[in-house]
């Protein structure tokens, strides 16, 4: 099995850097994070969490339950962050439940989620990825991706990603436990008609140490296409743990 935290290269005094760890969405790899790294050189160092099924994991199986890819996460993670190494768990959508179990196990600094119905939410999500081409064809549009405009090669790639993280977020049912000992920081976007705006307030119920819901314009993916406010959000909390001023709603 490959890696399931991709590290890119880092320079020298990175090792002691707060760390940054990014969970992509349903369907994608995570190496679009890879992007961000100039905005936090000197910051953090960043990683990206890759599931089997993708990018260079491809050939690889997926596991059969969401708590067996968050165990094997977990397991890779601890030896990263260290003792005393600032930890900001980030995730987008499918990516924001990863995120979610994954500080249930290893305690970040902060957990900062965009796009993702809160984990009380969940049940049955991603069903209709499963079993209706009209309900993949919507998630496509809330991509930004006109499916006539792709390659059939590429499309059958996409789709084959997207029905693999489906059938696992199905595997999911959440159990409430303690709270997470973390702030969690929500990020929505207005026109989002994936995740509503009780799915995102439900976020509070996870947390002992506060949360603050936070508001963009666009659709789904907004956060992701415009990442300058988040990033500069990430950087107040990777620094001191004191987000920089970000739209609240």
């Amino acid at each position: 099995m490959g890696a399931w935290i991709s590290t890119w290269p880092a320079g020298p005094g990175d090792a002691e850097l707060p760390v940054l760890l990014c969970l992509p969405p349903a369907g994608a790899g995570c190496h679009q994070f890879r992007s961000w790294i100039p905005a936090l050189t000197g910051i953090a160092q960043v990683h990206g969490v890759q599931l089997p099924g993708r990018e260079n994991r491809w050939r690889e199986p997926m596991p059969d339950t969401l708590g067996e890819a968050v165990e094997a996460v977990a397991g890779e993670l601890r030896p990263i962050v260290g003792a005393g190494r600032r930890l900001v768990v980030f995730g987008h959508s499918f990516g924001g439940l990863l995120g979610y179990e994954l500080a249930r196990r290893v305690t970040p600094d902060a957990l900062v989620v965009s796009g993702c119905r809160a984990p009380g939410h969940w049940d049955g999500a991603g069903r209709g990825i499963v079993d209706d081409a009209d309900e993949l064809d919507k998630l496509f549009d809330t991509a930004g991706l006109d499916p006539a405009f792709l390659d059939e090669d590429t499309r059958a790639l996409m789709v084959a990603m997207l029905r693999k993280d489906a059938v696992l977020s199905l595997s999911y049912t959440h159990t409430p436990g303690d709270p997470v000992p973390a702030p969690v920081h929500a990020w929505r976007a207005r026109g989002d008609e994936t995740v509503t705006a009780d799915d995102m307030a439900g976020w509070a119920a996870v947390t002992s140490r506060g949360f603050r819901l936070h508001h963009v314009e666009g659709g789904h993916h907004a956060v992701l296409r415009r990442p300058e406010p988040l990033l500069a959000h990430l950087t107040g909390l990777l620094r001191d743990g004191t987000p920089a001023a970000a739209p609240v709603g």
